[in-house]
């Protein structure tokens, strides 16, 4: 069954349960939008983040969308990308330099999206920035948003149960998610070849579990506890997937978060034992 019906499906139950869920949609309301050619740039964007395989199956290698992650097309609270186009240029120590928003986006089509690069200078790379510009109407430039590494660095205090993790996911998950994690009409793999590969964000299990704890189950967020989002996450993330290759390259200064899950060349520098 194509990826279409599964956003169908999210998108009722969008309208449906998570209005009576409270939960916290962000940015300028779709009436906002302008009419013109920028309007129809800043629509055509939100379009390919939505629609991502079907859109642009030649950048996409597995079959997620990226608003697989940043759900209600970038406005859930959790992940969003309200004020994201105003906070770049920014340092980012996973490749130790200054990125653009270009690169950044580019960095989840090869990773999240385990796809390929799209032309910096290309009109699908401008539309999708002229939504993100669009959704940070309003928000003043400024530098990287620290409340995510807060946010993220609570994860420290948890140890995984990845057993207890298989069972929950057994017993909620994976009625959409698909038993082995294949994923479903109604929700994407979350891991095998269709999924994210291991260099992506969703790959560590911090990320993992603050998305999990915020987001699932998508028709009820928040029901989970932080120590069942952190063993899901745990579970979920100790599943094959894709490899990304490239990652050996990830943090050249040594100085990888603790949940990464594979060596880097600066940590096998550092310690070549």
């Amino acid at each position: 069954m194509k990826l279409g019906v599964w956003v169908l499906a999210a998108l009722v139950l969008d309208a449906g349960a998570l209005r009576g869920q409270g939960v916290s949609l962000l940015g300028p309301p779709d009436a906002a939008m302008p009419t013109g050619p920028l309007g129809a740039s800043i629509r055509r964007g939100r379009a390919l983040l939505t629609e991502t395989r079907d859109s642009l199956p030649s950048n996409v290698g597995s079959k997620l969308r990226c608003s697989s992650c940043h759900l209600d097309a970038g406005r859930r609270a959790s992940f969003s990308w309200v004020g994201v186009f105003a906070r770049y240029p920014q340092y980012r120590a996973r490749s130790a330099s200054v990125e653009t928003i270009e690169y950044r986006v580019n960095d989840c089509f090869r990773r999240s999206m385990n796809g390929k690069p799209l032309a910096a200078d290309a009109p699908e790379m401008r539309d999708v920035l002229a939504y993100f510009a669009f959704l940070s109407t309003g928000t003043p430039v400024g530098p990287p948003d620290q409340s995510s590494s807060a946010k993220l660095a609570k994860w420290s205090a948890f140890r995984s149960d990845t057993a207890r993790g298989r069972r929950i996911f057994s017993q909620g998950c994976a009625r959409c998610h698909g038993a082995t994690g294949q994923g479903t009409p109604l929700a994407p793999a979350v891991w095998g070849g269709d999924s994210y590969n291991i260099g992506a964000g969703m790959a560590r299990v911090r990320t993992a579990a603050a998305f999990i704890q915020s987001n699932m189950p998508f028709d009820s967020p928040g029901t989970l506890s932080d120590q069942d989002a952190f063993d899901v996450a745990a579970y979920v993330d100790a599943q094959p997937r894709p490899d990304f290759p490239e990652k050996i390259h990830d943090w050249p200064n040594g100085d990888a978060p603790p949940d990464v899950a594979y060596p880097t060349g600066a940590a096998r520098t550092a310690d070549p034992h």
